[in-house]
């Protein structure tokens, strides 16, 4: 919709109800509240991108810390990886792994299960993550995933900001309603019926 009518015109008015000479106390204070919420939204977005910015820091220096006391290295089937069959009346199989064998940087055997394609013959090289001892452990924090977790963080942060404004204003407005209702309520209580319109 445009013209007078349109949400722009009325989101301008309710922004701006000076130039209204019906505008009520309830409603500049109203319009107050709402430029007051459209600039704390815009001052989160500085404060939401340092938060995002520290978390990248930290996640950083974790991954860091991540990649120096963890190895990549191959471990090689000892048997064939089981098939999951999934149907109505199986869930497949318990144990997602298969038992595997790696030798760590100083030489020493180890085996263990390890995640597989579902399938793959007794032999299949499989990539996995070991720490200094040469157990099995996660693969490290990379740089990518930082950066997504700050910009997560960054975002969420903004999010919940603006929702936590919103709500209020949502709120004050209720209940400001509920005050211009009821004053309505009072004037037409107290307006004369003489049984024509004036």
């Amino acid at each position: 919709m445009h013209g007078s009518s349109g949400p722009i015109a009325r989101f301008r008015r309710r922004l701006f109800p000076g130039h209204n000479s019906l505008a009520r106390g309830s409603d500049r204070f109203e319009a107050l509240l709402l430029k007051l919420v459209i600039l704390a939204a815009l001052l989160a977005v500085p404060v939401a991108a340092a938060a995002g910015s520290a978390n990248h820091g930290r996640q950083v220096a974790a991954a860091a810390v991540d990649s120096a006391g963890r190895q990549a290295t191959t471990a090689y089937l000892l048997k064939a990886a089981p098939v999951r069959i999934v149907d109505s009346e199986s869930v497949g199989t318990d144990d997602p792994t298969t038992e595997a064998t790696w030798t760590d940087s100083r030489g020493v055997r180890h085996t263990g299960g390890v995640l597989a394609t579902p399938g793959s013959p007794a032999g299949t090289a499989v990539p996995i993550w070991i720490d200094a001892r040469g157990a099995l452990t996660a693969a490290p924090r990379t740089a990518s995933t930082a950066v997504f977790d700050s910009v997560l963080v960054g975002l969420w942060l903004w999010f919940a900001v603006v929702g936590s404004l919103i709500l209020l204003h949502r709120v004050v407005r209720l209940v400001l309603d509920r005050h211009r209702f009821a004053a309505w309520e009072r004037a037409w209580a107290v307006y004369p019926r003489s049984g024509s319109w004036p």
